[in-house]
């Protein structure tokens, strides 16, 4: 069993900065890789950057150039550092996992691929 937790949500100002976090624990095996999506109501879920075992990285067309996701395989954590955050960064974020690792191009676009969920954190952004 795997779980993840997430921390860091809440609310900021337009332009704000929030460091999302999340620790994985359990059978995590030897390789695996590590994504946040988000969420709003009526939506489907939004991949938003991800991170494999050897720390190549994939980020979604709304968060390029304002979230750098970064991991510590020594801690089972990975970051999302978000600058510059807008009202329609508004959302849940989960953090994801999928065991084996098998993350490429395609992986952000496809949350099936994915096995393993965090409860979510809410982040909110004001105008």
């Amino acid at each position: 069993q795997v779980q993840l937790a997430e921390s860091g949500g809440g609310s900021v100002q337009y332009g704000g900065s929030l460091r999302l976090s999340c620790v994985a624990s359990g059978s995590l095996g030897s390789s695996y890789c590590l994504a946040w999506f988000r969420q709003t109501p009526g939506k489907e879920r939004e991949g938003v950057a991800q991170v494999d075992q050897r720390g190549l990285k994939w980020y979604g067309d709304s968060a390029r150039g304002r979230t750098t996701i970064s991991r510590d395989n020594s801690k089972n954590t990975v970051i999302l550092q978000m600058d510059n955050l807008k009202p329609t960064d508004t959302a849940t974020y989960y953090c994801a996992a999928q065991i084996p690792d098998t993350c490429g191009a395609l992986t952000l676009e496809r949350p099936g691929q994915y096995q393993h969920w965090g409860q979510g954190t809410q982040v909110t952004v004001s105008s």
